[in-house]
């Protein structure tokens, strides 16, 4: 049986939907406006009247940017990126994270090396050294530049090894008696039953490595190697004619610049949208259980 509310919980309850439908209208009225503006024609997006709705529909600039070359090239390497990435970052986060759970009297050394760790989180080599570095290993230009320098995320590790920490320790018992190694506990038992945590960490590496823009122009030279976030910023902040074809140039002149970078951010925010559902109903449960533990 429910108990009811006081006078000071409705207040509240009212308070607090109020407040969040603000903050969920202030959040979708950049990207409603940016939409209207991919899909506004050119004269109403100079005249400055659009605002949350298209005025004069039009889909020409998702055609120009579809047809784009360049933008599919970039595209493909942040795809590319996400998937090799994700897949390097979660491994690494699962290999760490099971021993680091374990109980002092399993890994003597477990704490130190927490700490070894969560002092990375706090100090790094800097953004000079770490260039030189990706340089002289011969990585510039390539996909390896944007993947390996992020590949342990320190905060993933310690919301994995809480979240392990609350799988019964019978589990791993009954494993141990059957004669299970610990790679073989670690695939069989505690990955299976991690799935919120493991989907969790998923949707951050996923997100991060798609939206990550500053490290790309960093460490790739030739703009044909920019992922896609790299390349919209550069188009954001200026148009490169040199990169454009006669016909793309041509095109583009009968059409508002802002209409074509907003329809770019539009199409570029696609994928992540598409995803994140899917891993939503473990995002809420994933974080809270990983938490429990300190």
């Amino acid at each position: 049986m429910l108990a009811r509310q006081t006078r000071g919980q409705k207040i509240f309850n009212v308070f607090n939907l109020f407040f969040l439908t603000l903050v969920c209208v202030l959040c979708l009225f950049p990207f409603i406006h940016v939409a209207a503006l991919s899909l506004s024609e050119n004269s109403a997006v100079s005249g400055g009247l659009v605002k949350l709705w298209p005025v004069r529909f039009t889909t020409e600039p998702y055609s120009y940017v579809l047809e784009r070359k360049a933008f599919w090239t970039a595209f493909g390497v942040t795809i590319q990126r996400a998937a090799l990435g994700t897949a390097l970052n979660v491994l690494l986060v699962l290999l760490l994270a099971y021993p680091l759970s374990k109980t002092r009297e399993k890994f003597r050394m477990r704490s130190t090396y927490v700490w070894i760790f969560f002092f990375t989180m706090l100090f790094n080599g800097g953004l000079i050294p770490t260039y030189i570095l990706i340089k002289e290993l011969g990585l510039l230009d390539t996909i390896w530049a944007l993947v390996l320098p992020g590949a342990v995320t320190v905060f993933n590790v310690i919301l994995m090894l809480n979240f392990f920490r609350q799988v019964p320790e019978e589990l791993e018992d009954a494993a141990n008696i059957d004669g299970a190694s610990h790679w073989r506990t670690l695939w069989q038992i505690y990955v299976p039953v991690s799935t919120p945590a493991i989907a969790t960490i998923t949707l951050f590496c996923v997100v991060g490595h798609w939206n990550a823009w500053f490290d790309g122009l960093i460490y790739m030279r030739d703009a044909s190697n920019y992922p896609l976030q790299s390349y919209l910023q550069t188009i954001v902040v200026s148009f490169d004619f040199q990169t454009m074809t006669a016909t793309e140039a041509e095109r583009l002149a009968k059409l508002n610049d802002r209409s074509v970078k907003a329809a770019q951010m539009i199409v570029a925010a696609i994928p992540i949208l598409l995803v994140y559902p899917f891993l939503q109903k473990y995002f809420v449960s994933g974080i809270r259980l990983g938490s429990v533990k300190g």
